[in-house]
C-alpha cells in the first residue's frame, strides 16, 4: 500500500496509529484471498472478528509516498481467536528489516452477545489452506 498524506503527521511521517489501519486492511484482504466473507460471517451467522489485543514495535518511520508491504501470517489459533504476526516493509529496500512488526490477536465473537464462540470449522479450514 500506499503512504498517502492522509497517513502521516506534520512532518511527513506516517502517524504511529495508522500503522494498526494498514494491518487491518492487510488481514482483511488475506482473510478474502482465502475466501472468507466477513460480510456473510456477519450478517447470516452473527459472528464478528475483533481485535483483542494488539503489540507493535516501530523500528524505523515510513514516510510519505513509500510503498509499503504488510505481512500477515497466523502464527496461533485457538479455539475462538488467531494470532497474526503482521512485519511492515518498505518496498524498494534492499534491507530485509521491518519497518514495524505487530502481533494483532483477533478474537471471534457473537455479534448479538459480545461473547466468545469457537471460528467456524469452515473458516478454520480456509486458513489452513492459506497457509
Amino acid at each position: 500500500m500506499r503512504v498517502y498524506i492522509e497517513d502521516t503527521d506534520s512532518g511527513g511521517i506516517v502517524y504511529y496509529a495508522n500503522y494498526l489501519r494498514f494491518m487491518e486492511r492487510a488481514r482483511t484482504e488475506f482473510l478474502r484471498r482465502a475466501g472468507i466473507n466477513q460480510s456473510h460471517l456477519v450478517n447470516e451467522r452473527h459472528l464478528v472478528f475483533v481485535v483483542r489485543s494488539a503489540a507493535i514495535d516501530y523500528i524505523a518511520p515510513a514516510r510519505l509516498d513509500d510503498e509499503l508491504q504488510v505481512g500477515v501470517s497466523i502464527i496461533e489459533h485457538r479455539r475462538a481467536s488467531l494470532l497474526f504476526s503482521q512485519p511492515i516493509f518498505r518496498l524498494g529496500e534492499s534491507s530485509d528489516k521491518p519497518l514495524c512488526t505487530g502481533q494483532v490477536r483477533i478474537a471471534c465473537i457473537d455479534s448479538g452477545s459480545g461473547k466468545p464462540v469457537p471460528v467456524p470449522t469452515e473458516v478454520s479450514e480456509a486458513l489452513h489452506r492459506e497457509r
